[in-house]
């Protein structure tokens, strides 16, 4: 965890990985309404909902006590 608190926690970096993880948001929301099938659907979901999870991985590093 402490490798990636130098990440987390510089903040041009961070702020980098943020619009790049933004801009991979919109395209899978693009991608997400293009798509009928459920399948498809369902992996776009995941894939947004996995890059929203990684817009706390800050909150989450500092945060860890161990």
């Amino acid at each position: 965890m402490s490798q990636l608190k130098l990440v987390v926690n510089n903040k041009p970096q961070w702020d980098a990985m943020l619009e790049e993880i933004y801009f991979r948001i919109a395209f899978a929301h693009k991608q997400l309404e293009q798509y009928d099938d459920p399948s498809e659907i369902y992996r776009f979901q995941g894939e947004i909902r996995a890059l929203r999870s990684l817009t706390k991985l800050r909150d989450k590093i500092n945060n860890d006590q161990s």
